[in-house]
């Protein structure tokens, strides 16, 4: 499957916005839910970490070809919040989260969906960078 330099551009910034996407969720950092259900990882820092996280990601659509390290730290980035989304689920009753408030519903229903299907675009993308460096 050969996919072209501009849609893995738009795949960083699609990252990106998916990202900053916990602005509306968040309702701007006003949701009091969502760091109420993981206090340490989804506080407003938490969250203000993961819009800037989206911005990083835009921040590299253009060029991601020369900062291949940099793809992988994000494939990790991604694993990190997968796996935590993941132990969250084992630990926590959805339902809960959609009963206070249904945004913060939502955003715990998604967003390690979203982290899992990045993390393999990451992946993918640093290893296609990796093997094209190793054929020139």
């Amino acid at each position: 499957m050969t996919i072209d330099h501009r849609t893995i551009s738009k795949g960083f910034i699609i990252s990106g916005l998916m990202n900053m996407s916990v602005l509306v969720f968040s309702r701007f950092f006003t949701n009091d839910t969502i760091p109420a259900f993981d206090p340490v990882v989804m506080s407003n820092f938490g969250l203000l970490m993961i819009v800037l996280w989206g911005v990083a990601y835009m921040s590299v659509a253009k060029n991601y070809r020369q900062v291949k390290w940099l793809i992988a730290l994000f494939a990790i980035e991604k694993l990190v919040y997968g796996y935590i989304w993941i132990q969250w689920l084992q630990r926590n009753n959805l339902s809960e989260v959609y009963n206070k408030d249904s945004m913060a519903g939502i955003f715990y229903a998604v967003y390690g969906v979203n982290d899992w299907l990045f993390c393999i675009f990451f992946l993918w993308v640093f290893f296609k960078i990796r093997k094209i460096g190793a054929t020139q």
